[in-house]
């Protein structure tokens, strides 16, 4: 089954000698490379995100945004559509980072809006959810993934629910450097399954795609994704070095 690596890079790339630098070191990295289980997806910043589409031509690289607003157009200043997403080379979109519900006060039911919309316009969700360290600790995990999947994807139809890519991000494993565990995934994978077939009613042998984010490297991929049969990685600062992402991608690609 193919294999997803999703490059987030956040709110970097500040001028157009950084972003021309990164051109030439994604492509000399890639080039040769014979990728026949991996896709690779770049979400840059918004404003970079056409020039990307335009720069980096590879079969096995598509490009989405880091955000979505709810509304396609109209009087919102500062926030970007998914329909100008999709009409200027995107085909993703990360929506519910847990940056965005932190700094930004982003909530399950905006998550589900924007996810709806996206769908609407044929843009994929990269659907993001986690628990913080003091939610696991406490006992809170299953409650916390259960609210956050079940409001996420409320009033979906279960037909588009499938085209919904979920990302499991431990917040306590975000830019950290702390590994979870084969379990501790494990456990999530298990619980986000049980809950798409028991009520969403999903055929267990057709789930949407469920990957791992959280302080992902080449030297720790086999292990957070491979290892655990997840679908694929979520990758923050590792993807603004096309270099060692790359290695990522060859890893499970393997």
């Amino acid at each position: 089954m193919e294999k997803l690596i999703i490059g987030n890079l956040k709110m970097n790339i500040v001028s157009d000698v950084e972003r021309e630098n990164y051109f030439k070191s994604f492509k000399k990295s890639i080039r040769n490379k014979k990728l026949k289980q991996t896709k690779i997806i770049l979400c840059p910043p918004t404003i970079h995100l056409e020039t990307f589409t335009k720069k980096i031509k590879n079969k096995n690289v598509s490009f989405g945004a880091q955000n979505v607003y709810y509304e396609n157009k109209g009087s919102y200043t500062g926030e970007i559509s998914p329909a100008m997403v999709k009409n200027f080379g995107g085909e993703y979109v990360i929506i519910g980072h847990s940056e965005r519900r932190k700094y930004f006060n982003e909530t399950d039911k905006t998550v589900n809006q924007k996810i709806k919309l996206s769908l609407k316009e044929k843009l994929q969700p990269i659907f993001c959810l986690g628990e913080t360290s003091e939610e696991r600790k406490s006992g809170e995990l299953k409650n916390i993934i259960s609210k956050q999947l079940k409001k996420g994807l409320a009033d979906i139809p279960k037909n588009k629910i499938f085209k919904v890519i979920i990302a499991y991000e431990p917040i306590w494993a975000i830019g950290t450097g702390d590994i979870p565990t084969s379990e501790n995934i494990m456990e999530v994978q298990i619980l986000i399954k049980k809950i798409l077939v028991d009520n969403f009613s999903l055929n267990i042998n057709k789930l949407p795609k469920i990957l791992y984010g959280g302080s992902v490297n080449y030297r720790n991929a086999k292990n957070l994704c491979l290892d655990v049969g997840m679908d694929g990685v979520l990758v923050g600062g590792e993807s603004l070095h096309p270099v060692d992402f790359l290695k990522i991608v060859e890893v499970l690609d393997k």
